[in-house]
């Protein structure tokens, strides 16, 4: 196994051997790459976790304001709705 730069390298021989072991890394924010014969074949990157807590609803009531006139014609474009 081969650390640098934040990321782990392991040949694909030792990745099978030690698959438990390398997703706990991930787990714990680790990247892992996977080479054969030398050459990258693979990544391992943890999966991001949803957001702890219950959606409150109503958090924005009376910050967003629409105006009356919303989907009236703009003056822009008068010519072109003829």
């Amino acid at each position: 196994m081969q650390k640098g730069s934040g990321m782990v390298t392991v040949s694909l021989e030792e990745a099978s051997v030690k698959l438990a072991r390398l997703i706990k890394d991930v787990q714990a924010g680790a990247e892992v790459c996977i080479t054969e014969n030398q050459q990258p074949v693979a990544k391992l990157v943890g999966v991001p976790r949803p957001v702890a807590g219950k959606r409150q609803l109503g958090l924005w009531r009376g910050l967003i304001h629409m105006a009356d006139d919303l989907d009236a014609p703009l003056d822009d474009f008068e010519e072109y709705m003829r």
